[in-house]
């Protein structure tokens, strides 16, 4: 178990982030030894998590339903802290130079990382342990389907791309056509059609996104002297903030900026005075808290957040190092699910309470949605997928992936969209499967259940769906 050590802020901040809710997670050695801490956006409360298990450069990784704190600390241990229950487990030991970065499956169930020329997918509940071997591969990020992954790698000429392939290690594709200097950095959009990263290297850092559905790249021009980094993703994949660096007669400083996608509208929100500042967004894309109060040595020494509605600066932290941190990628930080039972369609499954009831086929959250119907038709499992999949209307985009599965042991399929699925779809994936026997609605006969919900969350819905008698 995990000792908590309990500090107050220096000043109030419950009208700043009112209705900001959610958790800080970030590095620092307020403690006497650089360990992860949380601080409570909504009381201004600080909590100890570790206790001399972390080092300058842990980066604090949370897990999509914000349970879980991955990061690689002291002797480069890749450690996950387990919030609901305050446990804490080492799974690996990465080399020197390795690198660093993490990335959770969109059902929180696994953690993907590069070690050795291989890409591990980690499953944190059965300790499972899979591999692909990738030479010289980083920067691994998960599609938010789950069965395909993102990643850094050189081409067969050598030459720095990002590629795609599936979990099984089948279907590497190569997204970009790179002719120049090395991929840093890469990040997939949390909707999956875009990424991003930054080039050549650290002295001069350009970021480009690219648009997966059609491979266009866009340029962000970025700061005065072309340093410009830590890059995020804003939770609806539309802007990317990042930290620019600048100078004036005093020395350096950095600009936290924000940019569209297609690198349109960049603008100057706030300043630090450190030469560069890592930058995270609430949890509703309405914040950004970054760091600052850098010493002549360039250490942070406070935490900052500002609202686009009221964009005044405002210190959360101060006085301590702090090194890294990383918002909380939901609102509140509520694990549990509720049991959804439609007697009509005769199923039931597991969702995220804290989403609401629209009617009684329809649940909606900030993050996801499901709704339920039924689907009469004559055909097999393949003809109703193929047909669902190819909707004249193209609600999955042009090219969505199918993905045979079984349910209770009846015949199934996942639809996934592809990246040009239209954006008022908000991701819609869909999960068919064969009733065990056909159902009446209506004096009709239905013999194929269908599930629509968010990419992020129809696997772990499916996961605990069942038929009732």
């Amino acid at each position: 178990m995990v000792t908590l050590y309990f500090f107050n802020t220096v000043r109030s901040v419950d009208k700043v982030l009112s209705g900001g809710y959610g958790l800080i997670a970030y590095t620092s050695d307020r403690g006497g030894d650089f360990d992860i801490w949380l601080f409570n956006t909504r009381n201004g409360v600080n909590v100890q998590l570790t206790n001399e298990l972390g080092d300058s450069f842990s980066n604090p990784v949370w897990s999509p339903d914000s349970s879980k704190i991955a990061f690689v600390g002291r002797n480069r241990i890749l450690y996950i802290i387990h919030l609901t229950t305050g446990l804490i487990s080492n799974i690996d030991q990465l080399e020197e130079e390795a690198d660093f970065a993490l990335d959770w499956s969109p059902d929180s169930e696994r953690l993907a990382y590069t070690k050795q020329n291989h890409i591990i997918l980690y499953n944190v509940t059965s300790h499972e342990v899979g591999s692909i071997i990738l030479p010289g591969s980083s920067d691994v990020q998960w599609f938010p389907n789950g069965v395909e992954l993102l990643f850094q790698a050189p081409d067969a000429s050598g030459i720095s791309q990002l590629f795609r392939i599936r979990t099984d290690g089948s279907e590497k594709q190569k997204i970009t056509s790179n002719t120049e200097g090395p991929l840093h950095n890469a990040q997939l959009s949390p909707d999956g059609t875009f990424a991003l990263y930054t080039t050549p290297g650290v002295s001069i850092s350009i970021i480009h996104t690219v648009e997966l559905s059609t491979s266009n790249v866009f340029e962000v021009k970025g700061g005065p002297l072309a340093k410009n980094y830590f890059p995020k993703w804003s939770p609806d994949s539309l802007k990317i903030a990042y930290s620019a660096t600048a100078s004036n007669d005093t020395g350096y400083f950095s600009q936290v900026r924000t940019v569209g996608r297609q690198a349109e509208n960049d603008r100057i929100w706030a300043v630090s005075n450190c030469f560069a500042t890592p930058i995270t967004w609430s949890p509703d894309g309405r914040k950004i808290a970054y760091l600052s109060g850098c010493t002549e040595q360039e250490f942070a020494h406070e935490m900052w957040v500002f609202d686009f509605k009221h964009p005044v600066p405002i210190r959360l932290i101060e006085g301590v190092r702090i090194m890294a941190l990383q918002w909380s990628p939901t609102p509140i930080i509520d694990v549990s699910r509720k049991t959804y039972t439609n007697p009509v369609y005769k199923v039931k499954f597991l969702y995220p309470s804290h989403w609401q009831k629209v009617n009684d086929e329809r649940y909606e959250g900030v993050d996801g949605f499901f709704q339920i119907s039924a689907i009469s038709s004559g055909g097999s499992i393949n003809e109703v997928c193929r047909g669902e999949a190819s909707h004249p209307l193209m609600p999955y985009g042009s090219r969505p992936s199918i993905f045979k599965t079984q349910i209770q042991n009846q015949e199934a399929c996942l639809i996934f969209p592809s990246a040009d699925q239209p954006a008022e779809m908000l991701r819609q994936a869909a999960l068919i499967v064969r009733y065990p026997k056909p159902i009446q609605i209506q004096e009709t006969d239905y013999n194929y259940f269908i599930l629509w919900a968010d990419e992020r969350h129809i696997k772990k819905i499916t996961s605990s769906l069942k038929f009732l008698p």
